[in-house]
């Protein structure tokens, strides 16, 4: 019976999780969490694949952002990967994923962990490798939080952290 309900839940926390931000290279985070009309569609009935392995090797990281570094919004992000496939949400795939940013959410999602779409937890599911952000002006914490196909996040083996003053 708890495999079910778990099997569930992973189920309804993945229809629910989505491909964010499409074509915009701009995210407001009070926008953030509206409703994406491109949901993954999955028979409840299927059995959800284990979350695939982290390569050896493979990491995430800011590209242009460094820790206590003071910039103005919006700010313009740039996510690194290396040592795993970068891809779009949707299928499962072994060695691949794609990039979560959490704001002011906390250091990494635990493994496993399907990473609920909102103002605090931004998805790029459609491959992106950059986004502007608006915040405001203080200091902020962003997580870089890689996940697999179904927005399972691969925990702090595949998280980078950067501290950020806003102007």
């Amino acid at each position: 019976m708890k495999k079910i309900s778990f099997i569930s839940f992973v189920l309804l926390a993945s229809i629910v999780a989505c491909n964010s931000s499409g074509d915009k290279s701009t995210t407001d985070t009070t926008a953030a969490a509206a409703t994406d009309t491109s949901m993954h569609h999955m028979d409840s009935t299927a059995m959800v694949a284990p979350l695939p392995d982290v390569p050896a090797g493979a990491k995430v990281f800011f590209k242009n952002l460094k820790n206590g570094q003071t910039v103005k919004s919006p700010v313009k992000i740039e996510f690194g990967v290396s040592g795993i496939a970068l891809d779009t949400a949707g299928a499962l795939k072994p060695a691949s994923g794609h990039h979560h940013l959490l704001i002011d959410a906390g250091d990494s999602i635990p493994a496993g962990t399907v990473i609920v779409k909102d103002s605090t937890h931004l998805h790029f599911g459609k491959a992106q490798t950059s986004a502007e952000v608006k915040l405001t002006p203080g200091e902020h914490t962003l997580t870089l939080q890689y996940a697999d196909g179904i927005h399972r996040s691969y925990g702090a083996k595949l998280a980078a952290t950067v501290k950020v003053k806003v102007q």
